[in-house]
């Protein structure tokens, strides 16, 4: 019996695990790398709930080990990456100078980029949506706010598209220094906004219970067709969306 309550928190560590080479990655600045990783721990997260509920051995453990693998893996290492990507738009990273009383140090530091630490605010907003959706009752069926895992999914696949789709006109987006801080701050606001948004939970397969579910699942499946991670981006936006809309089944 303490084999079967342990599975799903060793699925829940090897989230974390997940997360923790991701940071290292990210802090490496292999941002590709690091989005895989991010990936496979978010799988991780959701097969912990999910073998949680079919052992029926949810406990309190196991929620808060739940939420300290994902500030890992959906605040920390989400964080570094756009931390990275504005290190590469406004030119050196933050570094500490290691002798103030040294003139040349300081003069040198003068060039390298503080807005960076900008995208630290990603961390430091996903650990208070965390923290407050463990105290809120209200989102046990659905939630308020943007889920830590589909701010990082949004955040990941900056690096990916850079990557694997080679667009000039999107590269200028995605690397252009207003849209990274303004999706930062985005980022931060939708994370913490009061936003009801349905979850991917299904109480029945039953359609007219769940078209809202339905519609965005075959709508995500075709952009990923034909966006490829382009479609990343756009599936957030489009849940972001549709969650503006009265679910009748919920």
């Amino acid at each position: 019996m303490w084999i079967k309550r342990q599975i799903p928190n060793c699925i829940t560590l090897l989230n974390l695990f997940s997360g923790c080479i991701a940071v290292i990655f990210a802090v490496q600045g292999q941002l590709e790398l690091a989005a895989f990783m991010v990936i496979l721990g978010i799988v991780f997260d959701f097969f912990d709930g999910f073998a949680a509920r079919i052992l029926d051995v949810r406990s309190e453990l196991g929620l808060q080990l739940d939420s300290l693998a994902d500030m890992v893996t959906s605040g920390v290492a989400p964080g570094f990456i756009m931390y990275q990507l504005l290190s590469q738009v406004f030119g050196k990273p933050f570094y500490v100078i290691p002798n103030l009383w040294d003139t040349d140090q300081v003069i040198a530091s003068l060039d390298m980029s503080y807005v960076s630490l900008l995208g630290l605010l990603i961390i430091l907003a996903s650990a208070y949506r965390l923290a407050k959706f463990n105290i809120d009752t209200r989102q046990t069926s659905s939630f308020i706010g943007l889920p830590t895992p589909a701010n990082t999914l949004l955040i990941i696949s900056l690096p990916l598209i850079l990557q694997f789709q080679q667009e000039a006109w999107i590269h200028a987006i995605l690397l252009n220094k207003w849209f990274l801080i303004g999706l930062t701050l985005l980022s931060c606001y939708l994370l913490n906004a009061e936003i009801p948004l349905f979850a991917l939970k299904f109480k029945t397969w039953d359609f007219a219970k769940n078209k809202i579910r339905y519609v965005f699942l075959i709508v995500a499946l075709v952009l990923i067709v034909l966006l490829h991670f382009m479609a990343i981006p756009c599936i957030i936006l489009l849940y972001v969306l549709m969650s503006l809309i009265p679910d009748k089944g919920a």
